[in-house]
Parts: structure tokens; sequence; C-alpha cells
């Protein structure tokens, strides 16, 4: 369940956190520009940034949260396993405390596997396991698993995970992935949640963002919302930043939601992970 905490929607982990709804995304943003981007977003009141090994950002990332001066329990941070150190128990063991290095935090909130490597996620999810277990991540879980993935975890996993990242929008609308995370009391989390603008034109939208004095971005990031999916759309540009923020000042009536519902085509801006099937 959703619940309002200075003005804008927080949800609880099954760990028992509170984290913001909407995060900045923090894919494709390097050095300055990354620092920069998180910086804004902070100024803006985001208060949910997730980042990567991957994304070669964390310590721009954790320089723009510690000269925010922000209190560090109020920003809910979330880093992920890099796809070249899975597997290895003590690799994912040296990867975190290498992200946590580059991050110069305290602590990390959540740490995520990034993608489902074949014949390695049990192990490597057996290692998330141990992290927790030890009080050296407050959560675990996991990004771009869907529902055969999510099947396979229950028969290796000893816990729950606490978040599912995957991408998600209107036009990749993944009903049976958010069910069964939600029956499971697993956070759906969505990336790519516009598209990355490559629906912006499309007729049906603009009518819902005309009706609702919002733009296209605006009606897609509630609409995950209005179903309880985190949002954590991409953005170093101040203004669009700001855009992507001003969501929590409008609701979106069931019929329209149903609507929305209506618009997915499988369309993916991201690889499909089943090729790791």
């Amino acid at each position: 369940m959703t619940h309002l905490k200075n003005g804008q929607l927080y949800t609880q982990l099954n760990t028992g956190q509170e984290m913001p709804l909407l995060g900045l995304g923090c894919w494709d943003m390097y050095q300055q520009e990354a620092q920069q981007a998180v910086a804004w977003a902070l100024e803006i009141g985001y208060r949910l940034i997730d980042t990567a090994a991957i994304y070669r950002n964390e310590v721009e990332v954790g320089n723009a949260i510690r000269q925010s001066g922000i209190p560090r329990s109020d920003i809910f941070l979330t880093t992920k396993l890099h796809n070249a150190d899975h597997g290895d128990y003590d690799q994912v063991l040296k990867a975190f405390e290498a992200s946590q290095l580059r991050l110069n935090c305290d602590y990390i909130d959540l740490y995520l596997i990034h993608w489902p490597v074949k014949h390695k996620r049990a192990a490597s999810w057996k290692a998330l396991e141990r992290l927790y277990a030890e009080g050296r991540v407050k959560a675990i879980g996991i990004s771009n698993f869907l529902l055969p993935f999510l099947e396979e975890m229950a028969t290796y996993a000893n816990l729950r995970p606490a978040l599912n990242q995957i991408e998600f929008s209107p036009y990749l609308f993944l009903k049976d992935e958010l069910e069964w995370c939600q029956q499971r009391d697993i956070q759906l989390q969505g990336y790519s949640p516009i598209a990355r603008g490559a629906k912006f034109k499309d007729k049906k939208l603009r009518a819902l963002a005309e009706k609702y004095g919002k733009t296209p971005a605006q009606v897609m990031i509630r609409w995950q919302m209005e179903h309880g999916v985190s949002v954590i759309p991409k953005s170093a540009n101040q203004k669009r930043l700001t855009e992507n923020f001003d969501v929590f000042d409008f609701q979106i009536a069931a019929a329209d939601i149903a609507l929305l519902d209506g618009f997915h085509e499988n369309f993916r801006v991201v690889d499909d992970p089943m090729g790791m099937w």
C-alpha cells in the first residue's frame, strides 16, 4: 500500500523500509553530468536514487548525495551487481564492497541482481542473502526478472526479494509480473517508464494528457504509480527532472487507467531479459 509523506507517495517494502514511489534512474549519464543530475533531482525533491555498477557513475552519485546536505536517512539509494561479477560467491561480496567504496556512503538501502545471468542466478542470490543477513545492506532484490525467472527463484531463494525492477510502461504492461509480485509482497519497480519518449506522439496518449492538463510523460508516470508500481524515469535535464516529478497533484480516473492498460503492445526500448533464459 502507498501512503503520502512530505507531499509525495511512499511504499513500504517487505523489510519494513519506507521507499519513495518515484525516483531518479541514473543510466547513461556520466561524470559531471551524473553528479549534476542527482544534485538537481535532490533539490527538486527526489529522495530515491537508482544507480548500478555497470553505469560507471557510482562515485558521482555518492558525491551528489553527500554534498546535498540532505540527511542520508532521508535518501533511498539503490545500486546493482554487475553481470561480470555474478555466480562466484566471494566475487559477489567483493563487488558489493567495491560499489559501497565508490559510493562512499555508510550504507546502501537496496542491492539488486542487475540481470538474471544464465546458470549463475542462484549462487548470486545466495551471496545477496548473506549480505542481508549480516546487515551489510538494508534490502536485497532483483532486476529484469520476468515470470519464468521469478518462478525459478522460488525454488532456490530462502528470502523473498524486496523489489523487482523491470522495464514497464503502458506500452509494456506486464500484468502477470505485476500480479505475481503483488501477491507475494514484492515491490515492482518500472524503468524506462516513459519508453524514452518514443510514444509521445500517440494520439490516444496525447488526448489523455490534454484531458488532465499534463504532459504525456506525466500521464505515463502517474499511470504506473496508480498501479502501485515504483517509477524511476531517467533524465539529466533540469526541466525534465522537474516535469517528471510534478505528478503528485492529480489522479487518473479508473476508466482512464483501464484505457491506458489497453495500450500494451509489448513495446520494449531495452533488451528482452528472456534472452538470458
